[in-house]
């Protein structure tokens, strides 16, 4: 996918201790802020999480950080 700006990546992570919508909201909320990250969806039932984001902006790295940070730590990447 591209725009104006360039190409945008998706990646999806796993987050085991997403127990609720409070922790989904931490989620989305720290990672929605990073400089940018185009969407985030984070679903408790699953324990996943999907970003897209400008890679020229923000890296796969700083958003599992922000991700720690909060308090749910990245399992797996795919």
């Amino acid at each position: 996918m591209t725009d104006m700006t360039g190409t945008i990546e998706r990646m999806t992570v796993t987050a085991p201790d997403i127990s609720c919508g409070h922790c989904v909201a931490s989620i989305t909320g720290a990672v929605g802020a990073l400089d940018g990250v185009r969407d985030v969806r984070a679903d408790e039932s699953t324990k996943r999480v999907e970003v897209a984001f400008d890679p020229a902006r923000v890296t796969r790295s700083s958003i599992e950080a922000t991700m720690a940070e909060e308090g749910y730590p990245v399992q797996q990447t795919a």
